[in-house]
C-alpha cells in the first residue's frame, strides 16, 4: 500500500502563484511515475503534469510554461508549482503513483487538494 498526502492548495487571485506539495509513504515501488490531476466542477479528471524516477515530464498543453513539476525522490515527494495562476485552473488537485511500466502494480490517488482561482 502507498498513501499519498498533499497540501499547498487556497485561493489566489488571477495572476498569483501556489505550490503544491504530495508525499508518499508505505511500499513505494522503486521505478515509478507521480502525477497531478485536476477535476473541475462537471467536468472529468485530466492530467496536468507528470514526473516519472529519472526526470522525464509531460504537462497538459494548458499549463506550459506556467507550471512546473518536479520530485526529491529522496522524500517521495513531488512538487507543482504553478505561476501565472487563471481562474480557469480552478479544481481540486489530485496527487496519484503510478508504478513504472504500470501493469507492475496498482495505482494510488491522494484525497485531492482545492485551488481557487478568483478573477
Amino acid at each position: 500500500q502507498v498513501q499519498l498526502v498533499e497540501s499547498g492548495g487556497g485561493l489566489v487571485q488571477a495572476g498569483g502563484s501556489l505550490r503544491l506539495s504530495c508525499a508518499a509513504s508505505g511500499s513505494i515501488p522503486r521505478f515509478n511515475a507521480m502525477g497531478w490531476y485536476r477535476q473541475a466542477p462537471g467536468k472529468q479528471r485530466e492530467l496536468v503534469a507528470r514526473i516519472i524516477t529519472s526526470g522525464s515530464t509531460n504537462y497538459a498543453d494548458s499549463v506550459k510554461g506556467r507550471f512546473t513539476i518536479s520530485r526529491d525522490n529522496a522524500k517521495n515527494t513531488v512538487y507543482l508549482q504553478m505561476n501565472s495562476l487563471k481562474p480557469e485552473d480552478t479544481a481540486v488537485y489530485y496527487c496519484k503513483l503510478d508504478p513504472v511500466p504500470e501493469i507492475l502494480g496498482p495505482a494510488y490517488w491522494g484525497q485531492g487538494t482545492q485551488v481557487t482561482v478568483s478573477s
